[in-house]
């Protein structure tokens, strides 16, 4: 395969594999099994393309540009997510101080300004001839290699019953379900667990005009209860039974808006689909017992079908708001 084909087979594959990515960290349904599935043959369909990009490379060095330090850079990076997101689907969960996860979205976060980067210097244009139909058959070819790499993993681990063996559908992995003590405590970037006192606490509720403040024994009062699963895109996963009250009781019915807007005592905060309002349950208790303070005491949201940056803890406001639940960053900022 010629150098200049490689590399923007490369290119393609690097922002399939990114963009796969970001769909699977955002996306609880259960439709994200094939994004998985494209995510892993991308990353694998790149080792394919190894052979080739490295004759390219020793014919670059040979030129000794001073940029070359940013190229060996981008190989550590990706070569490293690649491992790390193999490790983390056999079931190595953790390595040193950090998850699997987190190293394999550390480097692929920290690989896409290098990658960035040498797009512009060594820019690769396409031509006509790259839809010629001896390279749509190569490319048919790497990314038949990629989906068999990634059917041989996933089947080796069956056959040699491998922790990994049985993932969710999102990638994640069974920790501490229906056993609330034993599920992993976990924040967004920045966030920290806070203390709150039960006895002070309110929540508060606004819709239109109309606002309600409900203290922690009055919450404790409902019975709602619901059995959902907690998916953290830290790459675990829990199912418990919760029990609270949905926010369609705590919302007055005939609500004009588009979205419910949810927010912690940590300024953290999500906005959810007015629609969704009977779906989702503020949880007071799980298990049969209140909260843990590092799993949102005294009240957090159980959002089904989300994933787990949605189930937003320490909750101290609800309010139907007029911006469409869309308006928000795809993932929180801090």
């Amino acid at each position: 395969m010629a150098g200049r084909r490689t590399n923007l087979a490369l290119l393609l594959l690097l922002a399939l594999a990114l963009a796969t990515g970001g769909l699977a960290f955002a996306i609880g349904a259960a439709w994200n099994r094939w994004i998985v599935l494209a995510h892993g043959a991308a990353g694998l369909a790149l080792l394919t393309l190894a052979p080739w990009k490295s004759v390219v490379a020793r014919r670059g060095f040979r030129r000794a540009r001073r940029d070359s330090w940013t190229s060996v850079l981008l190989t550590v990076l990706v070569a490293l997510a690649i491992l790390f997101g193999v490790l983390h689907a056999v079931g190595v969960v953790t390595v040193g101080p950090l998850t699997s996860m987190q190293a394999h979205v550390g480097a692929a976060l920290a690989s896409v300004p290098f990658a960035l980067w040498h797009v512009v210097a060594r820019s690769v244009r396409p031509r006509r001839t790259d839809l010629s139909r001896r390279t749509l058959l190569r490319a048919g070819a790497v990314a038949g290699a990629g989906g068999f790499a990634w059917a041989a993993v996933e089947g080796g681990m069956r056959l040699a019953s491998l922790p990994g063996g049985d993932r969710r559908f999102t990638g994640s992995h069974e920790t501490g379900s229906f056993d609330p003590e034993e599920m992993p405590v976990t924040q967004w970037l920045n966030d920290s667990v806070p203390e709150i006192d039960a006895r002070s606490w309110r929540l508060v509720v606004r819709a239109q005009d109309r606002e309600e403040a409900w203290g922690y024994e009055e919450l404790a009062a409902f019975g709602d209860r619901l059995r959902a699963t907690l998916d953290c895109t830290g790459g675990w996963f829990a199912v418990q039974n919760w029990e609270g009250v949905r926010l369609s009781q705590l919302i007055p019915q005939g609500q004009e808006g588009r979205s419910i807007h949810v927010a912690s005592a940590t300024g953290y905060g999500r906005r959810f689909p007015l629609a969704d309002a009977d779906r989702l349950l503020l949880a007071i208790r799980v298990g049969g017992e209140p909260l843990s303070a590092g799993h949102g005491f005294p009240a957090r949201i159980v959002a089904p079908g989300r994933r787990g940056f949605w189930w937003v803890k320490w909750v101290t406001r609800i309010e139907v708001s007029a911006v469409p639940w869309w308006w928000q960053p795809p993932f929180p900022l801090a």
